[in-house]
Order: structure tokens, then sequence, then C-alpha cells
């Protein structure tokens, strides 16, 4: 499945039934260098634009917000042992944040394409 964007600037891809997350490339050259990330409670039921973790760098500290709804049922182990470099290594790859398990997959349709997405990131 392609990737989709949320106006936050965090990022899902849909593999199998699992939905994998985690915040743009954008997001992480805007902030920097991550210095500390939270990650939220495994099994924990999330809605769509609910504040699920926590990244901040030098510059900012930011909420991450859940792109669909679901319980959480994958948490990153580098992130988790405080590599936070892999977030800005490959936001896109292995920074992902979180794995869920979505309860409805239509809330996607209200999500940018990577395409869209790179036009809504210039202004």
């Amino acid at each position: 499945m392609t990737v989709r964007y949320t106006k936050d600037h965090e990022w899902v891809r849909v593999e199998g039934d699992i939905a994998v997350c985690g915040i743009s490339t954008y997001a992480a050259e805007k902030l920097g260098d991550v210095v500390y990330a939270e990650l939220p409670a495994l099994g924990r039921v999330v809605a769509k634009e609910e504040a699920i973790a926590v990244v901040e760098s030098a510059k900012a500290a930011s909420d991450v917000y859940a792109p669909i709804s679901g319980e959480v049922v994958g948490l990153n182990a580098e992130i988790e042992q405080q590599n936070w470099q892999v977030i800005n290594d490959a936001p896109e790859g292995a920074g992902w944040f979180v794995k869920i398990r979505p309860s409805d997959l239509s809330e996607l349709d209200g999500l940018m394409d990577g395409a869209i997405y790179a036009a809504y990131t210039k202004g």
C-alpha cells in the first residue's frame, strides 16, 4: 500500500492488517537531531488524531498524532532502547514509531498521498 500523510506530518503505511506509523521526513528535518522520544503503551486503543507519542529535539518538542484509529500492537524497539538517531536517519523506514491494528481503514481516505503532501509542505 502507498504511504499516506497527515497535516501534522505523520505517515501511515498499511502492511497486511497492520498500519505502520511514524513522522515524515519533512518533520524529522524540521525537528533536527532527536534527543528524546516517548512511545505509547502496547495495547493502547487510540483514536485518529489523538496524541500518542512525543518527540523532542534541541529545537522543539512535538506530539505525534495517530493517523488512524485502532490498537497499538507494535513499538519500535530501537526507539524504546533510546536509539533516537534512527528517527533522523530513516523517519519513513526504520524510524517508524508504532504499529496499529486499524479499526476503520476508511479513515485513510482523508489523508494525503505523497504528491499532495509534497505540495502541502512547500506551502
